[in-house]
């Protein structure tokens, strides 16, 4: 335990922690774990410039880390990474403007539709079953569709 405690006081321990940190952000990513490496890494270069005891090098690296990952959230939120799909996982809305086959008579404005593999429930104008309609909005798990 004492070996332990003598290697946290040197610098190398912080640095060699800043890359551990580093790796697992590249196993693991989440974009969160970074942030800790830049403080633990922060920590390291402070421990290598001034002769600060472990109580003070733990307290470095708890101050270092709060304001990396306050900073690198803040630079996240400023800087939003452009999606080239961003409707990805919005399934419904990926639908809007597709042209889909009635399955069931949509009367008095309720009916079925089918979209892919799947059968949908529709409302808009009446249509008999084989009618193609286009989605033109969605509400919950409803299409709304209009004639094609």
């Amino acid at each position: 335990m004492t070996a332990f405690l003598t290697l946290l006081h040197d610098h190398w321990a912080w640095l060699v922690f800043a890359a551990l940190l580093g790796i697992a952000e590249v196993l693991m990513p989440g974009v969160f774990l970074i942030w800790i490496a830049v403080a633990a890494a922060l920590t390291g270069l402070a421990a290598l410039a001034l002769p600060i005891g472990l109580p003070a090098q733990l307290l470095l690296f708890a101050a270092l880390s709060i304001l990396a990952v306050y900073a690198g959230r803040r630079w996240y939120v400023d800087n939003p990474v452009a999606s080239a799909d961003p409707l990805l996982n919005d399934r419904t809305a990926r639908l809007i403007g597709q042209t889909v086959t009635v399955v069931e008579p949509i009367s008095g404005g309720e009916g079925r539709v089918r979209v892919g593999d799947s059968v949908w429930s529709a409302t808009g104008p009446d249509a008999p079953v084989g009618a193609r309609v286009r989605i033109m909005g969605v509400e919950g798990t409803v299409l709304k569709v209009e004639s094609a």
